[in-house]
């Protein structure tokens, strides 16, 4: 039995995890079921109503906002069936990520690769371009062996490289303008241990030595901390064992205690008192000493992440990255900016997904980020402006302001996906604001 009810929030109003966007629906649906979920979009399209699908809200961009039907998919959750000669796991599209990961760990299997926080749902990541870092191994939806979606006349198409493949190859980073999507169809391997290994390094050796770095390790990121030259370098890789991991108490004082409790006071002061952020980068930047940990891979991939925040990333080609982070520090340095959060670097290969941050190149994601309800628009408009200038690609859940002709230019494909959405969806079932901005109207 599906449920209707008004949106959460005050006065019928939806929020999303950063605070960035509020929305109020006519009616809320939470379908138990496909076919509960293809009736509530054909109902829409008779009443007229636009439909949109949300998940944990993590996302800072207005993607999943509507004024028409919300669907929650709650009731959509859990594995739907494990095949382990195929080595897939076929999951519903409302499971968190968390979920799935401790499913699948219970099953002696896991995902090649994931991102950092693992509280969205596995349509949301997917559908936004959710990803980790990895010199080989790619984004989550870059994983997807098949999906289910409903499109606007309310039929469900199953999709993969031999079934409707052209709408395969959009839908896996589908932005919610395609259909929604009910299950997903990911590959999967025996789990695995990694040994991670995190240890402070000067920003000046990161940048001079990254193609080094990269090279020699199959997941490398770093944080820098802008107002110092000073980073926190992460390579993660595979390992024979054994299970060494971090300790009850330096994982909590570390990931906690300094991570989030520390530095969400840090971040309060430097909100009430910017003057005061620089002299706390310093200090953040030297609080957490080097570690070596070895564990299954989504203990090793993902942190807790309490501390509320706004953020933008681009994804630059990999061989821009250096260049592009030498003229953020020089912006940041001569400016009046006060940035209390590190930036994050990561890398991925090139995949085949038609509107993937990674499609047809490798390359390079730097995020910056501020704490929430700290101004945050001249430092994003700032960095936003170099990263467009080397042909940067935003995060689809991450705060930008780029647009359809914009998009046109530094994805070769995008003419294909708007051309599949214009048969999949003509009626703009699934359209909003958003939407009408980055694919037009």
């Amino acid at each position: 039995m599906s449920s209707t009810r008004t949106a959460s929030g005050k006065n019928g109003t939806w929020r999303n995890w950063g605070g960035t966007v509020s929305a109020r629906p006519a009616r809320e649906v939470a379908p138990a079921s496909v076919e509960e979920l293809a009736e509530a979009v054909r109902r829409a399209a008779e009443d007229g109503l636009t439909v949109k699908a949300v998940g944990s809200g993590h996302s800072f961009t207005s993607i999943a906002a509507t004024d028409g039907v919300l669907i929650r998919p709650q009731l959509l959750t859990g594995i739907r069936h494990i095949d382990r000669t195929a080595m897939t796991v076929t999951v519903e599209a409302g499971t968190p990520l968390k979920r799935l990961n401790l499913a699948l760990a219970r099953e002696g299997l896991s995902l090649a690769n994931m991102g950092d926080i693992m509280e969205q749902t596995v349509s949301g990541a997917v559908g936004t371009g959710t990803h980790g870092t990895g010199r080989d191994s790619a984004s989550i939806a870059a994983q997807i062996r098949a999906l289910e979606l409903v499109t606007a006349d309310g039929s469900v198409l199953t999709c993969s490289p031999t079934e409707n493949a052209d709408v395969f190859a959009a839908a896996r980073i589908g932005l919610g303008a395609l259909g929604v999507v009910t299950a997903i169809t990911f590959a999967v391997e025996p789990v695995f241990l990694l040994t991670a290994r995190e240890e402070p390094m000067p920003l000046d050796r990161v940048l001079a030595e990254f193609d080094q770095l990269w090279a020699e390790n199959e997941h490398f990121e770093f944080y820098w901390f802008p107002h110092t030259g000073s980073t926190i370098t992460k390579r993660n890789n595979r390992s024979a064992g054994p299970e060494r991991p971090v300790g009850r108490f330096r994982g909590w004082f570390e990931d906690e205690f300094l991570s989030n409790g520390a530095f969400q006071a840090v971040n309060w002061v430097g909100r009430a008192v910017p003057a005061t952020i620089p002299a706390f980068a310093r200090v953040s930047s030297r609080a957490l000493s080097a570690r070596t940990y070895t564990d299954i891979p989504y203990k090793v991939f993902t942190s807790p992440r309490r501390v509320r925040f706004v953020e933008m990333e681009y994804a630059v080609p990999r061989e821009a990255v250096v260049e592009t982070l030498r003229e953020l520090k020089a912006m940041v340095d001569r400016s009046p900016l006060r940035i209390s959060f590190p930036v994050e670097v990561r890398t991925a290969p090139a995949d085949d997904i038609t509107l993937s941050t990674a499609s047809g190149r490798d390359t390079a994601y730097i995020a910056v980020h501020m704490f929430r309800g700290t101004p945050y628009h001249a430092y994003f408009t700032a960095a936003e402006r170099l990263f467009a200038a080397h042909e940067g690609r935003p995060h689809w859940g991450k705060v930008h302001t780029r647009d359809a002709e914009y998009f046109s230019r530094v994805y070769p494909r995008f003419g294909e996906f708007t051309a599949l959405r214009e048969r999949l969806d003509p009626d703009r079932r699934f359209a909003n604001d958003y939407l009408r901005r980055v694919l037009g109207p």
